[in-house]
C-alpha cells in the first residue's frame, strides 16, 4: 500500500495535539497492516464526501482519505483530520 498526504492534511495535521498526532501514526500502522480492523471502523462517507472514507484516529478524531483504484488499497490518499462533528 502506497500511502499520501495532500497539502489540505498536513496543516490540519500539523495543528493537532502531539498525542493525536501520536495516535493517527499507531492508526496508519494498523491501517497498512488491515484496512478493516475494527478498531480503526473503516466507512464510507456521504453527500458532499461521497467517494471517500474515514477510519478513527481516536473517540473524536477521524483521517478522510481516498484510495485508488477504488476498494483495492494499493494507493491511498490522506486528505485531511477532523473531528466527528466536524465531519456530520
Amino acid at each position: 500500500m502506497i500511502i499520501k498526504y495532500v497539502k489540505q492534511f498536513s496543516k490540519s495535521f500539523n495543528k493537532l495535539d502531539s498525542n493525536i498526532r501520536l495516535k493517527f501514526w499507531e492508526r496508519v500502522f494498523l491501517f497498512k497492516t488491515n484496512p478493516f480492523d475494527p478498531i480503526l471502523n473503516n466507512h464510507a462517507l456521504v453527500w458532499k464526501l461521497k467517494w471517500k472514507r474515514s477510519i478513527n484516529v481516536n473517540w473524536d478524531f477521524r483521517a478522510i482519505f481516498k484510495e485508488y483504484p477504488n476498494w483495492t488499497y494499493e494507493f491511498v490518499e490522506f486528505i485531511n483530520v477532523w473531528t466527528h462533528s466536524e465531519l456530520y
